[in-house]
């Protein structure tokens, strides 16, 4: 179990998604993040794409961690193919600005963990690639229109995980099984440099990655589980492990 000093709150940066092309343009973020960063012992600070040069140089001088959130595709040109039929919601903004996060959080050795759409964005400012469209791209004996995309209650799981041994996400998750909940059409297909796929779901999808350099907390999950933390212990861990490590 992780142990928190409350007395000394991380500033925990949570990227937010955009509208697309709609008046008038909004950042927002779903709840359930600034929650669970909240409920770790950090303070959330979102971190819009319509932040400019010396915003962004502001924010670095004070966070002590970063949250790549879920939401719209990744920009298919940022791996070099053209886009699916299926793609919607980019925006260049939000993938310009997050991808600026995360090679700076690498460089600097701030702590990142990226969720679903985040760890996708991980991948790509890596030099990875993705699965634009997983149901029309890949076999599979799931149901990707209600396990990987469910359309129900978003805190209920509905497909099973594992984790590698001796990783740092089964560290920090405490587990090497568990059931997660899902919302993506898209997925890691190139890993990006320097990073370890480490949990996968039952039709090979990966569904967790770390940075293999020990030094730098760099950690991925496929699923949401700031929707979980109510319930889920292994959820909780994520968050706190986040906060604990930028605490540091």
């Amino acid at each position: 179990m992780l142990r928190l000093n409350v007395m000394n709150p991380p500033l925990i940066g949570v990227s937010t998604s955009v509208t697309v092309a709609s008046y008038p343009e909004r950042a927002y973020v779903n709840a359930a993040y600034l929650h669970a960063i909240q409920q770790a012992g950090g303070v959330p600070v979102l971190l819009p794409p319509q932040l400019g040069g010396p915003a962004r140089r502001e924010f670095r001088k004070r966070l002590a961690g970063v949250l790549l959130t879920g939401g719209g595709d990744v920009c298919p040109e940022r791996f070099a193919e053209a886009p699916h039929p299926t793609t919607s919601d980019v925006s260049e903004a939000r993938d310009g600005l997050e991808i600026d996060f995360t090679l700076w959080a690498i460089e600097e050795e701030v702590p990142l963990l990226a969720i679903c759409r985040g760890l996708q964005v991980l991948n790509v400012a890596l030099g990875g690639s993705l699965h634009q469209d997983i149901p029309s791209e890949l076999g599979s004996p799931l149901d990707h229109s209600q396990v990987h995309r469910q359309t129900g209650t978003r805190h209920v799981p509905t497909h099973h995980v594992k984790v590698q041994d001796g990783s740092r996400l089964a560290g920090i998750l405490g587990a090497l099984e568990l059931d997660v909940n899902s919302f993506h059409h898209q997925g890691i297909k190139r890993l990006g440099r320097g990073l370890a796929e480490v949990a996968w779901a039952p039709d090979s999808i990966i569904e967790g990655v770390e940075l293999e350099d020990p030094a730098r907390f760099v950690v991925g999950v496929q699923w949401h589980p700031e929707e979980l933390v109510a319930a889920d212990p292994a959820a909780r861990n994520l968050f706190a492990a986040l906060v604990d490590r930028a605490r540091a």
